[in-house]
């Protein structure tokens, strides 16, 4: 059967790629650091300390899945080569259709699998805090950072990343003018950087009456939720603490008491504010963290553009700084203008697809610093 060989074909190129790839992805190594972590687990004491015992049940979470990722990966090979076989037996063209659909469940996960592999910055293993920010525009502006807010939730909750809302500014008529939220999962900044900069929006506006085109910004930021202790100084004077009544969404997600904190650092003009918790210490110490996870990376760069490597260059909010365009009207399109990745599904985009935008962009991040070195 040719389309049998033709599979079969296929499926051998892919022989040695697997056995690299269990390499690169440092298998034996994490397996290793399972038994370790699970053997640390069953010392007296080990639960005397809740977040670091939290943390270290996360890793191992986090390990796992990959191990189990990647076997699922292997059987998944070594079944289309079992369905091939009894296919080209009994020259059953439905088994051929079985392997054919199972092929292309292999193939993508086996690229997710390789891209996991470029994840290999500093931080890029940790937790993240983005920020979403509505351009010049009012309530078009506004509506666009909430559809940005809800794909960046859309999105980490299909990967089984948790979300933690931390600052929380509702707009004037529609929409958000700012939010800040921690998400919280393996490599979970190594992946939301590829977002740091400014989205652009295209479509005919709902909120004006003669149904224009209207264009809409609105920026991303993105910091690494750094877990170990930080040591930055930083002076009492050289900070101005401001408490206000938090102005979020209501619910569970944010607190409406008068305990919510910004934190200005003078200095460097750097600003931070948390409103999550109902307890103002609790908002002050989460503001500090961030605080100091700001200056410490500052603190660790040598050169502006390895600045721009941490928090992205994000620019102005507005024409011509956009890393990524969503057309809604007078056609479809998503297009990332720095790999030219594009989609033209925008509702599935808005509604969390993200991962081909974000594969895309490791791979070409990797890629252009390969050219640099």
């Amino acid at each position: 059967m040719i389309e049998a060989e033709q599979l079969q074909y296929k499926l051998n190129s892919f022989q040695e790629p697997l056995e690299d790839l269990s390499g690169s992805l440092a298998l034996e190594a994490k397996k290793e650091r399972i038994d370790q972590l699970e053997l640390n687990m069953e010392e007296p004491g080990f639960w005397d300390n809740v977040e670091e015992s939290q943390n270290v049940m996360k890793e191992v979470k986090s390990l796992k899945s990959v191990v189990e990722e990647y076997d699922d990966l292997k059987t998944k090979y070594e079944d289309i080569e079992t369905l091939i076989d009894m296919a080209q037996e009994d020259e059953d063209t439905d088994l051929i259709e079985e392997a054919t659909a199972l092929m292309d469940e292999f193939e993508t996960k086996y690229e997710e699998l390789r891209i996991s592999t470029l994840l290999t910055g500093e931080y890029d293993k940790d937790d993240a805090i983005l920020t979403l920010h509505a351009g010049a525009g009012g309530t078009e502006s506004c509506d666009w950072a909430g559809m940005l807010y809800r794909m960046f939730t859309r999105w980490a909750c299909k990967k089984g990343y948790g979300t933690e809302v931390l600052d929380y500014l509702d707009g004037d008529e529609a929409g958000i003018k700012s939010v800040t939220v921690k998400i919280s999962g393996m490599n979970a900044y190594g992946y939301l950087r590829s977002e740091k900069g400014v989205h652009r929006l295209v479509r005919i506006s709902p909120f004006n009456a003669a149904g224009k085109r209207q264009t809409s910004f609105a920026s991303c930021d993105v910091m690494p939720d750094i877990k170990d202790d930080i040591e930055v100084e930083i002076a009492d004077e050289d900070i101005r603490i401001d408490t206000y009544r938090a102005s979020g969404a209501g619910g569970q997600h944010i607190n409406k008491t008068d305990s919510a904190i910004r934190i200005t650092h003078l200095p460097t003009g750097i600003v931070v504010q948390c409103q999550n918790e109902r307890s103002q210490h609790k908002n002050k110490d989460q503001a500090m963290k961030m605080l100091k996870t700001k200056l410490y990376l500052l603190k660790q760069q040598q050169h502006l553009e390895k600045l721009s490597d941490i928090r992205g260059d994000v620019g102005d909010n507005g024409w011509g700084n956009q890393i990524r365009s969503y057309v809604l009207q007078p056609y479809t399109m998503v297009k990332d203008h720095r790999t030219n990745f594009e989609s033209g599904n925008p509702s599935a985009v808005l509604d969390g697809d993200l991962d081909g935008f974000m594969n895309a962009y490791l791979a070409w991040d990797n890629n252009r610093k390969q050219e640099e070195n």
